[in-house]
């Protein structure tokens, strides 16, 4: 499998390369030359295959044979070693669970598989490759824990000042090892602009690589649980919808490409905080990227999602192809805790902000018969203080949390560009 860039300026590349490189050279982002739907057999037969086989077939052809098959068997059993339950809301509503990994976020699943990716590539290389990511919030957690101790990697994480709930903030500035963070004096499109600028600065010594879900073995991957989701709820016969909460759009776009494989998804709902971008857009078919707004769902606090560049592209960039098989909605501040309440009160369910946006996302929809399945994205922990608040209750803290919470913070604080071009370069 090949791989072509967005800005179509940049030569097409291997598997490899695009991961190694995580952006074109012209800033595009990769997007696979071709796109094979699985069988009906394997889709109508979805229940009598494993989580760990169901993935394999999934991502096979991205990968291609530049991963041998035991490898990226070996690959996929460590990356999805935990659960992903459709939990039970209301009469057609479920919430899909992702936050069962070691960071308690979706991002473990793209994290721990590019790890592990990169991990492979250089396993005969003495050159040291440098992970440079943008966190609005989980990713930052993800990436530290998944490429923690991995041989020739390096990781430099952007996140901004004051802006990330306090246990993410002690998730990627507490582990030391091969991780820096960087805090920014800014929102995360400053840091997000920050990483994109030094992938094009030939004046950096290093070798540079993203983490973010610009690069494709941190998107693709998001595809698994989709299929896991599916798998859990289609024999109750009904079409499903998806509501996702939606910032820099890759979760989303990996469910589209589930999609396009032949999962058989009725419509998708990108749910969005106050940071309304692409509902706009659907609205007035005019595209403009505005400054993000913080919010108490900060993991979508993004002004121009990179990844919704990859979404026009599956629907060959026609507006209407869109709007058939997808849906965006914007929820403020007030309606998120809101639907924080009731949801505690009605189904006894405590859901972090992101997943009380994606609940109100399938109820402005509007489900008629259909199954609809919110994502839960991350753990009520990692939003503490908002929803102990919000909800009057005592969050348990897991061990996964305890293990980092009371760790003294590690951090470098920087202001600019060139101070990271400086850091980078030291």
């Amino acid at each position: 499998m090949n791989y072509y860039s967005l800005n179509h300026k940049s030569p097409n590349v291997s598997f490899e390369e695009a991961v190694v490189n995580g952006l074109a050279p012209d800033r595009g982002l990769y997007f696979p030359e071709n796109v094979t739907p699985l069988s009906k057999e394997f889709i109508d037969n979805i229940g009598e295959y494993s989580n760990e086989e169901i993935a394999y077939e999934a991502i096979k052809q991205f990968v291609g044979d530049e991963i041998p098959k035991n490898v990226l068997q070996k690959i996929i059993k460590e990356t999805i070693n935990f659960e992903f339950p459709v939990v039970s809301i209301e009469e057609n509503i479920g919430t899909l669970e992702l936050f069962h990994g070691p960071t308690m976020a979706f991002k473990d699943v793209g994290a721990r598989f590019m790890a592990r990716c990169l991990g492979y590539f250089n396993r005969d290389k003495d050159q040291q490759v440098t992970v440079l990511v943008a966190t609005s919030g989980d990713t930052g957690g993800a990436v530290a824990n998944g490429f923690l101790g991995v041989k020739g990697v390096d990781v430099v994480i952007l996140y901004p000042s004051g802006k990330v709930s306090d246990i993410q903030e002690k998730q990627l500035t507490t582990l030391g090892q091969n991780i820096t963070a960087l805090e920014v004096d800014g929102v995360f499109d400053d840091c997000q602009d920050m990483v994109k600028t030094a992938f094009l600065d030939a004046d950096i010594n290093r070798t540079l690589t993203s983490a973010n879900s610009i690069n494709i073995a941190r998107w693709l991957p998001q595809m698994f649980y989709f299929f896991f989701a599916y798998k859990q709820v289609y024999k109750q016969h009904k079409e499903v919808v998806f509501s996702v909460p939606s910032g820099n759009f890759g979760n989303i776009c990996a469910g589209i490409m589930a999609q396009k494989l032949g999962l058989p998804i009725k419509h998708f709902v990108a749910s969005t905080n106050v940071n309304d971008t692409v509902p706009n857009y659907l609205a007035s078919g005019e595209y403009h990227p505005k400054p993000s707004k913080a919010t108490i769902s900060n993991a979508m606090d993004v002004g121009n999602p990179s990844n919704f560049i990859r979404i026009q592209e599956l629907f060959n960039n026609d507006l209407v192809l869109l709007k058939a098989a997808f849906s965006s909605f914007s929820f403020s501040d007030e309606e998120t805790r809101d639907a924080m309440k009731n949801i505690y009160e009605n189904s006894n369910y405590i859901a972090d902000p992101h997943g009380a946006i994606g609940y109100l996302g399938l109820k402005k929809y509007g489900l008629q018969n259909e199954f609809g399945i919110f994502l839960e994205t991350a753990h009520p922990v990692k939003f503490l203080d908002v929803v102990e608040e919000v909800l009057n209750v005592t969050v348990e803290i897991p061990s996964q949390i305890a293990s980092v919470i009371d760790k003294q913070k590690e951090a470098i604080q920087i202001i600019s560009y060139q101070e990271l071009k400086d850091f980078l370069n030291a």
